[in-house]
């Protein structure tokens, strides 16, 4: 997907109010889930906290959060452990959000939000004490260079964790279209794209959260409650949109009871 159209996607009023309304416009990813019929956001936050747990952040680090979306994320690290966050994403209309969310929760002090790519991050090699992304780079054309970009601006030393919602090795391209088309996406990386495109650049400690099983929970979850809220969503997003994602939805389900995708949290050192 290029980054015009990713920009466009997360820009739509439509797709702008269903990860508002159903995702719970804070922390828009895979949810880690405990219990059936848990809110989506709650799961959602809890792959944040496990993430979190991976980078290590403390006072005085500074942290860079690539594609930071609505910023939940970044005010969680930043409210949580007293971190400074860098949150670069593409959407203006994102960051505008962000942007308010942050000062009406007082954390404007400790997260700067910069409109940008994480193809060119606008940042020097080295400046970061850790490095995070949930679930952006599935929208890069351009994955291997995003890894590289993430890498390059660590400390020696700097740690690197991220989501992806990924094929499964032995799954055709072809096979994932329909379920991907909503995103505008033509095919998603595997676990093994990753793991050796963090090898070749050096990176040290390369290790894999496998949480695959949660993608049926997730997309079981997301479809219950839009099928549960359909009339009230259609009053917000248009009906041809939610019909759309009634279509959509089960087919990640299926797919992933399927074994065709995986899913969980990467996580390596720069050497």
């Amino acid at each position: 997907m290029s980054e015009d159209a990713t920009r466009r996607y997360y820009e739509s009023d439509d797709v702008d109010a269903f990860y508002d309304e159903v995702w719970g416009g804070e922390d828009i990813h895979t949810g880690i889930y405990e219990r059936a019929g848990e809110p989506v956001a709650d799961a959602s936050r809890r792959t944040v906290e496990r993430l979190a747990a991976r980078l290590g952040p403390g006072p005085g680090t500074r942290v860079l959060d690539l594609g930071s979306g609505y910023g939940g994320t970044a005010r969680y690290l930043a409210g949580r452990f007293g971190c400074r966050v860098v949150a670069l994403n593409l959407s203006e209309a994102q960051n505008e959000r962000h942007r308010r969310t942050n000062a009406e929760r007082g954390l404007d002090g400790l997260v700067e939000v910069v409109t940008g790519s994480f193809h060119d991050v606008p940042y020097a090699d080295g400046e970061f004490d850790a490095v995070c992304s949930l679930e952006a780079l599935c929208h890069s054309e351009h994955r291997g260079r995003a890894l590289a970009e993430a890498l390059r601006v660590l400390k020696p030393g700097g740690t690197l964790a991220f989501t992806d919602v990924m094929a499964a090795e032995d799954t055709p391209p072809e096979v994932l279209r329909p379920v991907v088309a909503r995103l505008g996406v033509d095919a998603l990386a595997t676990p093994s794209f990753y793991r050796d495109g963090l090898a070749g650049l050096g990176a040290d400690g390369i290790g894999f959260d496998d949480h695959s099983e949660q993608l049926v929970h997730h997309y079981v979850r997301l479809t219950e409650e839009t099928e549960a809220r359909k009339a009230g969503l259609s009053k917000v997003i248009s009906p041809d949109y939610v019909e759309q994602l009634l279509v959509n939805l089960p087919l990640w389900t299926d797919a992933a009871r399927q074994g065709r995708l995986r899913w969980g949290i990467f996580h390596a050192r720069r050497a």
